[in-house]
């Protein structure tokens, strides 16, 4: 007879019989059951604590970012603006010195040309001063253009000059000036050199005073003669 097939075993094999309880399998599938459900609820438990510790760091590591980022980005802002105050005010101190460098060259420029100027001027002077001294004949183109500056029509003209300037232009006079009538009167309050001219109401200056001031004006500058020094 192979495995699969069924035996029949007498009454008398059986020997005695008890009756199976089936009270103590429930108790076993409940306690079994319960035992299931805590480990369930526990892992539940587990599942959400790790979830939720999880979640706090996420937001923790997406909190400490931000606020990093912000921190740096407000950090970078307020560094940024110091920068630029502080670039502009160094900018608009810089100007500042740089106006006042530029002022102050200017100024000694302007010093410096006004010196070379007064230089200039005064060895001219000294020029002239010679010149008066060994020319004898330094009044005659001054007389020739006083006459020069007469109306067409004036035929009668009086020149005041230095006395020791008398026979120079008397010569001249005669020579150049024959066909007016032209009268010379000495004045010692004329320096030599110079001369008034009058005609028809009309006075020439043409001191040597006047000359000079004249000819420094056209440098921008005022500079006498000297009535007391000049000879």
């Amino acid at each position: 007879m192979s495995r699969n097939q069924a035996r029949f075993i007498p009454q008398s094999e059986l020997g005695d019989a008890t009756e199976f309880d089936f009270s103590a399998v429930d108790q076993i599938s409940l306690r079994f059951a319960a035992k299931l459900k805590a480990q369930a609820l526990e892992e539940e438990r587990l599942k959400e604590n790790s979830l939720r510790k999880t979640a706090l760091n996420e937001g923790y590591a997406q909190g400490f970012t931000q606020g990093h980022t912000q921190a740096s980005a407000e950090g970078q802002r307020q560094l940024n603006e110091y920068i630029n105050n502080q670039g502009a005010q160094l900018s608009r101190h810089f100007g500042q010195l740089f106006a006042n460098v530029q002022a102050q060259i200017s100024d000694s420029e302007q010093a410096m040309a006004q010196g070379i100027l007064e230089l200039a001027c005064e060895l001219a002077r000294q020029v002239v001063r010679h010149e008066l001294s060994t020319n004898t004949k330094v009044l005659s183109p001054v007389i020739r253009e006083a006459m020069g500056m007469l109306a067409v029509d004036c035929k009668v003209a009086v020149v005041r000059l230095n006395p020791q300037d008398m026979a120079m232009v008397s010569e001249l006079v005669n020579k150049e000036f024959s066909h007016l009538s032209i009268t010379l009167l000495a004045d010692a309050s004329i320096s030599p050199a110079g001369c008034l001219v009058e005609a028809a109401g009309t006075v020439i200056d043409g001191t040597l005073e006047k000359r000079w001031k004249r000819a420094v004006a056209t440098l921008g500058i005022e500079s006498s003669w000297g009535v007391d020094d000049a000879s």
